[in-house]
């Protein structure tokens, strides 16, 4: 529901604030890239942070009005750069946007091209030292790569902080980059999920389903228990018969 949506939000919003590392005896100007309706925006205010917010959408930003957001907002598309003067903003937080930029939605949009415009203005819009924060969804390696080689050859360091990896439901990709500082500088914030009962550790054995041990149970009766769990979801389970769970010869 609605509300769900809200709390996922404001916490990725908190998330990547905190991401940020901002110094906690003074406030901060921070540009929301994808702003929206402000969600992230009223999670900076509640931190004692200033910000402005851009977003592609006439309609999120009127709502973002109606709700008498703290900061300003501006109609603006990302893939065509940030339009600030420069060292405007001590850090950069976006949520659930930056994806986008890898879709060719008109015939005109280049990803190559619209990734290389936002990021070399964003990053002239950024005083030196600065951070910025990207929660993400990428389809697949590659559109990550893409994204992160585009930073990259805009000046960015940085890389990427995986919240609970192995959790289904809790795992958020962040994209965390610096401005003006040398890769031998950068220090990766740490990820959350290392020690907790939402997260396994890694280990060899996860590597490919096929090496993970089953415990105590026997082949045969592991499989028996998995067609018993699929015939009470009411799916088509071939019959049991004595041949179930064995080792096939090579030939016949």
């Amino acid at each position: 529901n609605n509300t769900r949506i809200i709390d996922i939000q404001m916490s990725m919003s908190s998330r990547a604030i905190e991401l940020l590392n901002l110094p906690e005896d003074q406030p901060s100007f921070i540009l929301d890239v994808g702003c929206g309706s402000g969600l992230s925006g009223e999670a900076i205010t509640e931190e004692g942070h200033y910000w402005i917010g851009m977003d592609i959408s006439p309609s999120m930003l009127e709502i973002a009005v109606e709700r008498e957001v703290e900061g300003d907002v501006v109609l603006s598309d990302i893939g065509e750069g940030v339009p600030f003067r420069a060292g405007s903003f001590d850090g950069v937080v976006s949520i659930s946007v930056l994806q986008w930029l890898c879709n060719a939605d008109k015939a005109s949009h280049n990803p190559f091209k619209r990734l290389r415009c936002f990021f070399t203005m964003l990053y002239s819009s950024m005083r030196q030292g600065g951070r910025a924060v990207f929660q993400l969804y990428p389809e697949s390696p590659k559109q990550m790569e893409l994204i992160t080689e585009q930073a990259t050859r805009c000046g960015f360091t940085g890389g990427v902080v995986v919240d609970y990896p192995n959790s289904t439901k809790a795992k958020k990709i962040f994209l965390c980059l610096f401005a003006g500082v040398p890769v031998t500088g950068v220090r990766m914030p740490q990820a959350l999920g290392d020690e907790g009962e939402d997260t396994v550790q890694y280990s060899n054995e996860r590597q490919s389903g096929k090496k993970r041990k089953r415990g105590e149970v026997s082949k045969k009766e592991w499989i028996n228990n998995k067609k018993q769990r699929r015939r009470v979801q009411g799916k088509e389970v071939t019959a049991d018969s004595k041949y179930t769970g064995r080792k096939r010869k090579p030939k016949f």
